[in-house]
């Protein structure tokens, strides 16, 4: 596999992890508009729903830097 076929690659899962991010939050917005203001707990779980989804995220572009890095200088 040529080395542009490989970066294709990773660039697919970068955009499969932004559509991941993007659709996640999206969909906790549409549920705090259900939630009441003084629902404390549900909006403590929502905002640590949306946190991981971004970390984990975060996580995985660091990984496909070190993919990419790989693929391009080794």
């Amino acid at each position: 596999m040529s080395l542009g076929a490989k970066l294709a690659l990773v660039f697919l899962a970068f955009l499969a992890i932004l559509v991941v991010v993007i659709v996640v939050a999206f969909r906790e917005r549409r549920r705090s508009r259900d939630l009441a203001d003084d629902d404390v707990g549900g909006q403590q779980a929502q905002d640590a729903r949306v946190l991981a989804i971004i970390f984990g995220a975060m996580l995985g572009g660091m990984l496909l830097t070190l993919l990419v890095a790989w693929l391009v200088f080794l």
